[in-house]
């Protein structure tokens, strides 16, 4: 029997979600450097009728990521000792991933560099919730959606590296052929 003045073990999730709300936030600005969707090899892609708007994408991570600060917050705020610190080297593998993957894909220009990262992300993610839900259940179904949406950016990515072979596009950087008067060299 529990005594009225005795309470739950508290725990302070504040500051651990603050840290988390702040690695998250680097990690969304650091991929997000490294898109360009505008770019003309972007746009030059056989894309499959399937792949939503540009706009959905931060429609869609907006959200997912308040949600992965959050359970990481909770998630670290219960831990303890090594599951605390198994969780945060899951989480930082995890993010460190996450941003990777528009380097990969948006950098690289290659769709097959872009899919070897989202399933090395859809592997983390599994070791994630796997390790969140040692510490607490709620945080590791929060971020289930995020695992959804990236298994989904797998399935996209590879669709995009099957349709884009290496090969079938010019490289992005080769300038346009110019013609030059006889007997002029052209400029480099």
């Amino acid at each position: 029997m529990r005594i009225i003045s005795e309470s739950p073990q508290r725990t302070r999730s504040g500051p651990w979600t603050a840290c988390a709300a702040v690695a998250v936030t680097a990690t969304a600005v650091a991929g997000a450097r490294a898109v360009d969707a505008d770019s003309t090899w972007y746009r030059s892609l056989d894309k499959p009728a399937w792949q939503p708007p540009s706009w959905a994408f931060g429609a869609v991570w907006t959200p997912l990521y308040a949600t992965i600060a959050w359970a990481a917050g909770r998630g670290l705020g219960r831990a303890r000792g090594r599951d605390r610190a198994g969780l945060a080297a899951g989480l930082t593998v995890n993010l460190a991933l996450n941003a990777a993957w528009n380097h990969l894909f948006f950098r690289r220009k290659s769709p097959r560099a872009g899919l070897a990262g989202t399933l090395l992300l859809d592997l983390s993610n599994a070791q994630l919730i796997r390790r969140m839900a040692v510490t607490d259940r709620s945080a590791a179904k929060a971020l289930a959606p995020y695992a959804a949406w990236c298994l989904y950016a797998t399935a996209l990515n590879f669709s995009l590296a099957r349709r884009n072979r290496p090969g079938d596009h010019p490289p992005a950087c080769t300038p346009p052929a110019t013609e030059q008067p006889l007997g002029r060299p052209a400029r480099h």
